[in-house]
Formats: C-alpha cells, sequence, structure tokens
C-alpha cells in the first residue's frame, strides 16, 4: 500500500534504475583507474548516476545497453556523458525512425497538402498532427519540443510493438463542370448586370 503523496515504483522505473546501475558497473570494470578518478566518491558516482538517467531517459533500455557495449568496444578512454548519448542516437537511427530532433525539424518544414508531404516515416506526421500544425507553423519553444518529444517517443514505442500507422490519402475533389455560357448570359440580362 502506497501513502497520499507517494507513487509506486513501477517496474518500468526499476528497470530504468538498474540498467543505469549496470552501465556503470561496466564502465567501472572497463576503465577502472579512470573511472575512480571522475566517480571516486560516493557522493560523486551517486550525482554522477542521478545526471546520466536523466540525459538517457529518453533511450530504451536495449539502446542504453547496446551504447555501452560498442563503446566500450571502440574507445580506450573513459566515455563522457555526450559519447553515450551519442552513441544512443546512432542505434536509434539504424531502426528506420528519424531522431526526435530530425523529426521535430521536418514537421515544422512541412507544408500543405500534409497527407502529400514525402515524411521520412508516418508517425512523424501523427506527431505532427496531433500537437497541431498551427503551433507547429507559428512557435518554437523548449515546451514545444518536449511536447513532441513525448509523444514522438510513444508512436515510435507503438510502431515498434506493431502499430501501423498509416497516413490515409486526400479524396479527390470532384471536378467542377465547366460553365454553362448560355445559362451565364440568360442570368445577366435577366438581372441587368
Amino acid at each position: 500500500m502506497t501513502h497520499p503523496g507517494h507513487q509506486k515504483l513501477n517496474s518500468n522505473k526499476k528497470e530504468f534504475i538498474d540498467s543505469i546501475d549496470n552501465l556503470f558497473l561496466k564502465l567501472e570494470l572497463a576503465y577502472h583507474y579512470q573511472f575512480y578518478k571522475v566517480f571516486g566518491t560516493d557522493e560523486r558516482l551517486s550525482e554522477g548516476k542521478k545526471l546520466w538517467a536523466v540525459s538517457l531517459k529518453s533511450f530504451s533500455l536495449e539502446t542504453i545497453a547496446q551504447a555501452i557495449e560498442n563503446v566500450i568496444g571502440s574507445q580506450s578512454y573513459l566515455p563522457t556523458l555526450t559519447d553515450i548519448v551519442k552513441a544512443c542516437s546512432e542505434i536509434n537511427s539504424y531502426d528506420g525512425f528519424p531522431s526526435v530532433e530530425e523529426a521535430y525539424i521536418e514537421a515544422r518544414k512541412s507544408f500543405s497538402p500534409r497527407q502529400q508531404y514525402p515524411w521520412s516515416h508516418p508517425i512523424v506526421y501523427f506527431t505532427g498532427k496531433k500537437i497541431g500544425w498551427n503551433l507547429l507553423d507559428e512557435r518554437d519553444s523548449k515546451e514545444l519540443f518536449h511536447s513532441f518529444k513525448k509523444i514522438f517517443n510513444r508512436y515510435k514505442k507503438n510502431a515498434v510493438d506493431g502499430v501501423e500507422f498509416k497516413i490515409e490519402p486526400i479524396k479527390e475533389i470532384p471536378q467542377s463542370k465547366p460553365l454553362n455560357k448560355k445559362l451565364f448570359e440568360s442570368l445577366r440580362k435577366k438581372h441587368k448586370v
């Protein structure tokens, strides 16, 4: 039972914390002396884990695990947080989805009719549609980007889980009939125009 004002620690959050702990353990084992030079005290280690957790929270656990393996296998020096974020972003770009930043720029640059725009992936279209094209056209702010990122990541997870995103083509507007010149002339005479 949880007390009022407290949230249950859900399994995803616990798995994420375990993932960050595992990442730091691998860094410690792979870069022993360098690791202790940077994260030598309990306080520095705790603060480092918090900072890294906040910076990596938008990536999946699998992406983080693969990124740390890639970095450890390719670098002889202790990687920075930037190195790990870059490795995670590179892994994400292999899955057929644009990065959140690329998707945001693409949505802002798109134009009507948006169903016919050459999207890099349909989830970019659906994310832009959910946010609202007017907001994307008129405003650029951190809050807007964070909203876009949240929706984009949710749609991306849905797509990975098998949900199909299909952009419906615009239904053709029936062609209007040519102007009936005789009718037009008779109306002009009748109304003296």
